[in-house]
Parts: C-alpha cells; sequence; structure tokens
C-alpha cells in the first residue's frame, strides 16, 4: 500500500511537472508570436511608406534647363521663372549651363540631361551642327521633348517641340524704329553681329534691314565679328576708321556690346552716337544705367521661364498637342536710357 502511494504522488509530480513545462512553451510561444506579429506590422508599414514615396518620386517629372549664360541677370530671370513654375506643377527642375558661352561644355549638359533620361529639357538654341544632331537624333532616340528659348533654332533642323521667347524678327523691327525716330531717316548706321549667324542672330538683322531699307538716305555697315573682347575692339575700330561719317551703332548680338562700347570709347566719347541693343547681355542693364547705351529691347525672361515649364508639362501630362510648332512669344518693349534708374 504504502509502495503504491510512493508510485502515485510520483506520477502526479511528473504529470505536474509537464503541465507546467507546457504553460511555460505555450506562453513563451504566444509571446514570440506577439513580438513577431508586431515586427512583422513595422517592416510592413515602413514597406508601404517607402513604396508610396517611390510611386510619388516616380510620377515627379524630372525637368533640366540648360543655358550657356549662368548667373547673368537675363537668365536669373529665366531661372526664377521656370523655377517658381515648377513647384507650381509638382515637377523637378535642375538648372545646368556654362560660363561666358563655353560651347563644348555647354553641348556636353545636353548629352549628359539626354543619356540621364531625364523626362524633358528646355535649352537655350544654339544654331549649329553639334546641337541640331543632339536635339534631331539623340532626343528623339530617347524620346525626350526639348523646348528652345530665348534663342530658337529652326524646327525642321533640330525636332524641337516648340520655343519661348521673344518674336527675334519684331524685335529688330522695334530697334530699328527707335533709332530712326532718334536718328532722323539720314545717317550712318553700323550694324555689329556674331561671325556664328545664329539663327536668332539673323532675325534681328533681318528685322533691322526691312526698316531702315525704306529710307535711301539711311547707309548701313555690316559688321561681323566675333564674341571676344578683343576681336570687338578691334573690329570697332576699324569701322570707325573706315566710316568716319558714322551716326549710330547697333550690337545684333547683345554679348559683344560691352566691347563695341569700349571700342568706341577709345576713340572718342560716345555721346554723340546712337547706340542700341538687347537685354540679353551680361552687362546691357549695367551700360544702361552709366547711359553708355541710348536704349535696349527688354525682353520678358521670367515669363518665358514660366510658359516653358508650363508647355512641357502639359505635354507630358497629356494636355495641349501637337505644341504650336511656330512658337510662343512673349512680351518685348522698348526701354531708353533715360527710364533706367
Amino acid at each position: 500500500m504504502d509502495m503504491m502511494r510512493v508510485v502515485y504522488y510520483k506520477w502526479k509530480g511528473i504529470n505536474l511537472l509537464r503541465k507546467t513545462s507546457i504553460f511555460i512553451l505555450s506562453l513563451t510561444f504566444l509571446i514570440l508570436c506577439y513580438f513577431t506579429f508586431i515586427s512583422a506590422k513595422k517592416v510592413f508599414r515602413s514597406d508601404w511608406q517607402l513604396s508610396q514615396t517611390m510611386s510619388q518620386n516616380e510620377h515627379q517629372h524630372r525637368l533640366v534647363l540648360i543655358t550657356q549664360d549662368l548667373e547673368t541677370s537675363f537668365w536669373d530671370q529665366v531661372e526664377t521663372g521656370a523655377r517658381n513654375q515648377a513647384l507650381k506643377e509638382g515637377a523637378s527642375l535642375e538648372v545646368w549651363g556654362s560660363y561666358g558661352n563655353n560651347q563644348e561644355d555647354f553641348l556636353e549638359k545636353i548629352e549628359i540631361a539626354l543619356h540621364s533620361k531625364v523626362d524633358g529639357i528646355i535649352v537655350q538654341g544654339l544654331d549649329n551642327d553639334e546641337f541640331k544632331n543632339l536635339t534631331k537624333i539623340k532626343a528623339s532616340f530617347y524620346g525626350i521633348p526639348i523646348i528652345t528659348i530665348a534663342n530658337d533654332v529652326p524646327m525642321s533642323e533640330s525636332f524641337r517641340r516648340t520655343f519661348v521667347g521673344s518674336d527675334q524678327y519684331q524685335a529688330g523691327r522695334m530697334i530699328a524704329n527707335e533709332l530712326t525716330n532718334d536718328m532722323g531717316t539720314s545717317g550712318t548706321v553700323v550694324l555689329m553681329y556674331d561671325s556664328d549667324q545664329e539663327y536668332y542672330q539673323n532675325q534681328r538683322l533681318s528685322g533691322i534691314q526691312d526698316v531702315l531699307n525704306v529710307y535711301p538716305n539711311i547707309k548701313m555697315v555690316l559688321a561681323e565679328t566675333s564674341e571676344s573682347r578683343e576681336q570687338v575692339l578691334t573690329t570697332t575700330q576699324d569701322v570707325m576708321n573706315l566710316n568716319p561719317d558714322v551716326d549710330a551703332f547697333i550690337a545684333v548680338n547683345a554679348n559683344i556690346t560691352t566691347g563695341l562700347v569700349q571700342g568706341i570709347s577709345k576713340r572718342s566719347q560716345v555721346e554723340p552716337y546712337y547706340i542700341y541693343s538687347f537685354d540679353d547681355g551680361p552687362d546691357t542693364l549695367t551700360l544702361m544705367k552709366e547711359a553708355k547705351l541710348d536704349g535696349v529691347v527688354k525682353q520678358s525672361p521670367e515669363m518665358m521661364g514660366k510658359i516653358s515649364v508650363q508647355l512641357i508639362m502639359d505635354w507630358l501630362n497629356g494636355g495641349t498637342a501637337p505644341l504650336d510648332i511656330e512658337g510662343y512669344f512673349t512680351d518685348i518693349h522698348f526701354m531708353k536710357a533715360v527710364d533706367v534708374e
């Protein structure tokens, strides 16, 4: 009897120990399941948030604005208009470019943008074969839309979608009309232009000539130069030596305006001459304030930036299609030195 009681108590103890072990194991399992669930929930939430962020980024169009004239007053205003509109449109905008008309660096920036497969490129037009090859062949291959801004290149030669900027032919007519109002309808006028003869410059020149050709007593002298300061100085001196009766100068390419004024100053005072240009040169407005220019055609660079981003985003989002290949012209007006504060 005592033996049976001992066996019974041993069995009961073993059974109790087994139940306790099972309880502890079950409790441990439940605790592990709980923490596993909490961790999985956090991971899932993080993955969902990451996926949501990536999805938002995927839908944010990436645009690039590329210019040859970084950090000039004109292009700073273009950038301001473009950035403000990109922010409004929910697009990413990067501004790339070169300084001092470094064409090699400028073209390299365009090629990098194309290889980066950005969604759209807004670029200052450059009327040469390398630029046209990039915009006509490589941009078409990648399917990236290009809008030229401020300076245009013919659509047939570049395959750009459209142009945003001034009507350069009308700008040329405007400056010629102001000249005749100030000088009268007789005299000698030097038209100085860049030897690269870019499309926008030829348009300005055509507008000027079409107005002045009406007046038989106005003599036009065409002076071709490179953009280098030394060459502009030399060309100005040569022209004045050959035409001592010159009355007026027009810098068709605004980048040569400073060299032109310095060249005139080396020969005589600038006051007797009528001197005109356009506002997209780096020093044009400074020369106006110093009364070394009589007037310039004032353009709308900030509006150019705004409209170019607006149009390319509209096109990317399936809106305006096709864009007007003739371009979208922004406002121009003539500003005289007496109006500059």
